[in-house]
């Protein structure tokens, strides 16, 4: 019992000391507080409407029939489509998209209401640029349901003139209806899509980079034996205490960063707001420990920032939020493991979208957890370091 009140003691003299150092070094402030919340407030503001809209488009009327202009409202009328240009010339509205006035042209060729009536079959070209991945993508799905719905009504037309009637018509044209429920996000928002993993995310890699920033300004300007002195000689007390407010204020930042997603915007979370907060905690202390291991390998202040903020970036790719860890070469499906943003990502979609049992995502915050165990076979090491390494210029 002595030596565990001896052990906070020394905990929270060290903690206290870095307090100090928090408050006077303006760059922590500036790295644990603005730089996340700033993060946050430009995502969720530049994806605020969830999807973008409006996107320009021009439309090449070669057939200037109420068909085409029936076809060119019908554009103009979904959310995402913005018809800035009419015009029967192909030549401007390319030289439009190749300026970035626009990013999608549709083509209505000359005769289509003829064709359409008389049971021909015209054809409709479009064109998008999928250099603007998501612009591009939105648009074609646009104008993909746009030519579908052209084309039923086109062959309705025919078909009640052959005496037929709607629902005859329409059966043929759908035979099979499709009831469509997109599961854990049904507004297709890309809000909830990204800003969930690139905040957590973007705090990773800030984790990541002050732990190892830290621990080596210690090394650097002498205060390593400093810090071991009042841990009595103990590397894992010295870390405890150094760590401990790092650890309030960054928990706090990700727990603002919740609120406003889950509490303020609506965000969906299946499973309550309570394993969520767990998981930040979780990914919080596990970013640290990583953090601990990156200085710990590499006890040079340069290298270890840069292994830190390489391994930080390469967390957004390797997550598998953007492309399936599945589809992955098998040796990069096995280094995902290493990521704590992976495991973050798997509870999120299991308590936030899917809404499955604490118990399910067992497996993935135990994973997290076990990362707090990897500087343990380093302490060795960093002791070393921080008793006999001299900053090389």
């Amino acid at each position: 019992m002595k030596n565990i009140r001896e052990t906070t003691r020394h905990i929270g003299e060290i903690a206290r000391r870095e307090i100090g150092i928090l408050r006077r070094d303006r760059i922590y402030l500036l790295s644990m507080v603005i730089a996340p919340l700033l993060c946050a407030v430009f995502f969720l503001t530049l994806m605020g409407s969830g999807l973008p809209k409006d996107l320009p488009i021009a439309i090449v009327d070669q057939d200037g029939s109420s068909v085409s202009r029936n076809i060119i409202r019908q554009v103009d009328a979904f959310q995402q489509s913005d018809v800035v240009a009419v015009t029967p010339d192909f030549y401007q509205a390319r030289k439009m998209m190749q300026r970035g006035e626009v990013y999608a042209i549709l083509v209505i060729p000359e005769g289509l209401e003829r064709d359409a009536s008389s049971g021909r079959q015209p054809t409709l070209d479009y064109y998008t640029n999928n250099s603007f991945l998501i612009a591009g993508s939105l648009l074609y799905r646009d104008l993909r349901t746009m030519s579908v719905l052209a084309s039923g009504a086109a062959q309705l037309q025919v078909g009640q003139a052959r005496g037929k009637t709607d629902a005859q018509v329409m059966a043929q044209i759908q035979p099979i209806v499709v009831d469509t429920h997109p599961i854990g996000n049904p507004w297709l928002n890309y809000s909830v899509y990204l800003s969930n993993i690139l905040l957590p995310g973007v705090l990773g890699l800030i984790i990541f980079i002050t732990t190892v920033y830290s621990i080596g300004t210690e090394i650097k300007y002498g205060g390593a034996r400093r810090l071991l002195e009042m841990s009595q000689g103990s590397v894992s007390v010295a870390l405890a205490g150094k760590l401990l407010p790092h650890t309030i204020v960054f928990y706090a930042v990700g727990a603002a960063m919740m609120t406003v997603m889950y509490g303020v915007l609506g965000f969906p979370h299946q499973s309550g707001i309570l394993p969520l907060l767990l998981l930040m905690l979780l990914f919080v202390l596990s970013a640290q420990a990583l953090g601990i291991v990156m200085i710990g390998l590499l006890p040079d202040f340069r290298l270890g920032i840069s292994f830190a903020s390489l391994w930080g970036v390469i967390s957004f790719s390797i997550s598998g939020f953007s492309f399936p860890v599945s589809a992955m070469h098998p040796a990069l499906q096995a280094l995902s493991n290493l990521f704590p943003l992976r495991h973050y990502f798997l509870v999120y979609v299991d308590q936030a979208l899917n809404g499955l049992p604490l118990s399910y995502s067992a497996g993935q915050l135990a994973y997290l957890a076990a990362f707090c165990l990897l500087p343990l076979p380093l302490l060795g090491r960093l002791r070393h370091a921080l008793q006999h390494a001299k900053y090389r210029i």
